[in-house]
């Protein structure tokens, strides 16, 4: 699914807008793929010396040595289990404090290291993941971390690393409702996850990379239109009136650069965005990340547009000082000017530039805050 969180699924936008960012300098966490592997190693210490290792330190990609504290413990015949209640720092994760528990218990000669999703980890049911149908939603790189563990720890043992791991989240298969799991196929809960381990807060990266995942999930079941909408009422909307599978919708919240550039080297024939009249009117203008706090509308773009021409000095003015984009909407509709339709056109446009050739077609249409559609190009 995504790289350094399980950002939660919002349809206000970008992960940060589901919870209020704090002030001042923000606590990293770590993924659940770290967590995963610290209690790995913790368990399958246990299984061959009778101890737990309380804290447990593990190696990061990077190199980092973080140290956990185990939650839980369980030695029995022929296994072990320890668990890690997951710390994700000042990031709106969905995870944090979840509890990651892996048991570990030995299999036969030469059988190698297998992998099993437990109760509250999911199941890829769809093609187009960096893992093959059937198999546990456990990441690549937390994959290669739990490997590198167990075959140093049996290497300095003397023991084959022949060994069974199954990580459990409790709870993961409700937790996994306000993620995108269910849309790429992931089903029964959740993906362990992370490429350094470390959970950076509020990374757009983690929202970025599930819109990428389901851009290949699309491309592997031979969808050919899919939709980007800013939120789930254009996204509704949008959904209904082409009659579009839920596979075709790609959650682009904000990032409708992220959702471009990559279509531009992962191509799908069609390609639908929606969005409301002020996010659409940024992307109009240029703007590839539509959050607030990231790209502002400049009214000056109304004024220069060929349909404001003529515009009495004193209109003019109102839309200078307008405070927003719906006031401006408000202001040019009073003058019989329909906004709504040349923002989705240059939307469409600024999209198309993005694409740079790409064999994509692109329709823009704009909604209202009640689903109603505003405008539409393409």
């Amino acid at each position: 699914m995504n790289e350094t969180t399980e950002a939660a699924k919002t349809t206000a936008g970008s992960p940060s807008e589901s919870r209020e960012k704090p002030k001042g300098p923000l606590r990293p966490g770590w993924t659940t793929g770290a967590c995963a592997t610290a209690s790995t190693k913790a368990a399958l210490t246990a299984l061959i010396t009778g101890d737990f290792p309380d804290p447990v330190s593990i190696r990061l990609p990077r190199g980092e040595e973080p140290a956990f504290a185990l939650a839980f413990e369980s030695l029995g015949e022929g296994y072990a289990t320890a668990g890690i209640v997951k710390d994700a720092g000042d990031d709106p994760d969905v995870t944090h404090g979840a509890t990651v528990i892996a048991t570990v218990r030995p299999l036969p000669p030469g059988s190698g290291i297998r992998f099993v999703a437990g109760d509250g980890v999911g199941t890829v049911t769809k093609p187009g993941l960096p893992l093959g149908v059937g198999e546990a939603a456990i990441n690549p790189v937390p994959r290669q971390m739990m490997t590198r563990e167990v075959e140093t720890l049996c290497a300095e043992y003397g023991l084959p690393a022949d060994v069974e791991i199954t990580v459990s989240i409790p709870g993961g298969e409700e937790i996994a409702k306000q993620t995108w799991n269910p849309r790429l196929g992931i089903l029964g809960g959740l993906s362990v996850l992370g490429t350094t381990g470390i959970v950076h807060p509020f990374s757009c990266a983690a929202w970025i990379h599930s819109i990428h995942r389901g851009i290949d999930v699309a491309r592997a079941e031979g969808i050919t239109h899919v939709l980007g909408a800013t939120g789930s009422t254009s996204e509704k909307t949008a959904q209904e009136l082409y009659g579009l599978p839920e596979g075709a919708l790609l959650d682009m919240g904000d990032f409708a650069g992220g959702l471009l550039k990559y279509l531009r080297v992962h191509p799908v024939p069609r390609l639908t965005i929606a969005g409301g009249f002020a996010k659409m009117a940024k992307l109009a203008q240029g703007a590839l990340d539509l959050h607030s706090s990231r790209s502002q509308i400049d009214n000056s773009y109304f004024l220069s547009l060929p349909c404001a021409e003529n515009l009495n000095p004193s209109v003019r003015k109102k839309i200078e000082d307008s405070n927003t984009a719906l006031e401006v909407r408000e202001i040019l509709r009073n003058e019989g000017i329909d906004i709504a339709a040349v923002v989705a056109a240059d939307a469409r446009k600024a999209a198309l530039d993005v694409l740079r050739g790409a064999p994509v077609e692109v329709d823009v249409i704009v909604t209202d805050r009640e689903g109603n559609i505003l405008g539409r190009a393409g």
